[in-house]
């Protein structure tokens, strides 16, 4: 069946399923992004909170697009971090393992609940409540948990049995000692009763009223750094996204100071001049020149300390063309030869493009009371705190790997696109782009192809290789870890798109148990 309303791609069928409800309902794409957020704080609970912080890049049907900020933002003062609750756990992603940092010293300012209120205020069509109900309904009846969810759930194990608390956001009142297990309802009773009362009393009951209060005692008993002044200060930023020409389409994404979207779009300013459509998809040179062009937007990470000095003028400057030009020549030489993110992408028939990525981090394991919402531990990741804990400065928006996406190509289609995933954002993000404007794929295989990502020495690859590739690879490659199937390790770009008749149509990336529907 055609879609007349609206398409949605999103990490859960009751996400997706929130917004189809309210696109069906006449809301718009942002109607429905909303629905969706709100939906997935129940039904993906490790992936979205409240409690964490996220982006949407509008495109209106009026040709104008807005990047609004809703990240968490470090807090205004630094206290003695010897007396911080702060202390690592160990993640077990099977094929390799990853530290983050909990407790209470964790947790930077939250900020989606001011986005959704802006948002709402700025691009919605339909009441708070009934963009919340889809949400509240799904707490209430419960949801079934998948094998995706499970195994997230085991991955950040450590961090959901931290507290009685946020085990209990996890486990059956029958078997409160164990997660649910697949095939078991899980009931999120507090956060619908949470999401009611923002959509009677509005975003002040969390900054300004007693959910505020219970959250900055805590941090003070506890051992936070979060004051009251760190929540009321707290401000949405809409800045004018990072605009890209990329053979002939135009890339818009994430602008400074989030360094995923500059690091996207230099990766395919190197790109460009290698003319991956002549290459055989999957192939060595395609996946050479993929690597390489990765390996040296790390370095230039690393070398301009991106992540912490980054501003427009310095995104300007590295996507100048007498800059790009050093490192298309050293790309030139050598190819001639889990985090808790989730990704909602929304189009609606009049037009309008939504794409949104929310992140609570791995979470605390802090559980704001009565409320369902787990806190974030913005402060304890490592990708985001490149130069060592507690070294953050303060009352900044925190730099962020999230980068979603829109790609308007030369045939007339529009593309909305992100994707979670720590660091492999930028790398699932590039390679679905790459996929969609290079090999021309239609959007379900330029999701569903498989990916690499370059970090540190390594090069991971969900891509089966025969000996002779193998071999010319580790020619540049000195440390290749292939993966033996799709893992969400390589992010989830579910991904929407609006043909140039006006056809929409979707794909939810398999790796994160991706869902698309069409109304």
């Amino acid at each position: 069946m055609k879609a007349t309303k609206g398409v949605v791609a999103a990490g859960h069928k009751v996400t997706a399923q929130a917004a189809a409800e309210i696109l069906d309902a006449g809301g718009n794409a942002y109607d429905a992004a909303l629905a969706a957020l709100f939906a997935s704080c129940v039904a993906e609970p490790v992936l979205a909170s409240l409690g964490g912080g996220g982006f949407l890049l509008a495109g209106c049907s009026d040709g104008s697009s807005t990047l609004y900020d809703f990240f968490s933002q470090t807090p205004m003062h630094k206290c003695d971090p010897v007396g911080a609750d702060f202390y690592p756990i160990v993640a077990d992603f099977g094929t390799t393992q990853q530290e983050f940092h909990i407790g209470m010293g964790s947790i930077a300012t939250p900020g989606v609940v001011r986005g959704l209120f802006a948002i709402h205020r700025e691009l919605c069509r339909l009441p708070m409540r009934t963009i919340v109900q889809p949400a509240c309904d799904a707490a209430r009846s419960g949801v079934v948990i998948n094998p995706l969810q499970h195994y997230i759930s085991e991955l950040v194990a450590p961090i959901l049995k931290s507290t009685p608390q946020a085990m209990a956001l996890h486990a059956t009142s029958e078997h409160p000692d164990r997660f649910a297990e697949c095939g078991e309802q899980l009931y999120q009773r507090d956060m619908a009763d949470c999401f009611e009362l923002l959509a009677v009393e509005g975003e002040d009951i969390f900054y300004r009223g007693e959910m505020g209060s219970a959250l900055i005692e805590s941090c003070q008993q506890l051992g936070g750094f979060l004051t009251e002044r760190d929540l009321l200060e707290y401000r949405v930023e809409k800045r004018r996204p990072l605009a890209l020409g990329y053979h002939h389409a135009q890339l818009l994404t994430n602008p400074a100071p989030s360094v995923g979207g500059t690091l996207i779009a230099f990766t395919l300013a190197l790109l460009e001049a290698e003319k991956l459509g002549r290459e055989q998809p999957g192939g060595y040179m395609h996946l050479l020149k993929i690597a390489r062009a990765q390996q040296l937007t790390q370095q230039l990470r690393n070398e301009k300390a991106i992540d912490r000095n980054l501003s427009s003028a310095t995104s300007r400057e590295l996507l100048s063309d007498s800059y790009l030009e050093i490192y298309r020549k050293v790309l030139a030489r050598h190819t001639s030869c889990y985090r808790g993110t989730t990704q909602i992408s929304v189009a609606d028939h009049s037009g309008n493009m939504a794409s949104m990525t929310l992140s609570n981090g791995e979470g605390s394991g802090y559980v704001l009371p009565g409320t369902g919402i787990m806190l974030n531990n913005m402060l304890g990741e490592e990708d985001i705190n490149p130069h060592g804990f507690h070294r953050w400065p303060e009352n900044r928006r925190i730099a962020s790997m999230m980068a979603p996406t829109l790609l308007f190509s030369d045939s007339g289609q529009a593309i909305a696109t992100g994707s979670g995933g720590s660091n492999r954002i930028r790398s699932a993000i590039l390679q679905v782009l790459v996929n969609l404007v290079d090999f021309r794929m239609d959007i379900e295989r330029a999701v569903e192809s498989p990916r690499l990502h370059f970090e540190g020495e390594t090069l991971n690859l969900e891509h089966k290789l025969s000996v002779e590739e193998h071999k010319i690879l580790s020619a540049s490659f000195s440390d290749i870890k292939l993966w033996p199937q799709k893992n969400l390790f390589f992010g989830g770009a579910h991904t929407v798109t609006r043909s140039a008749n006006g056809t929409l149509s979707g794909e939810g990336d398999s790796r994160r148990g991706g869902v698309c529907i069409e109304v």
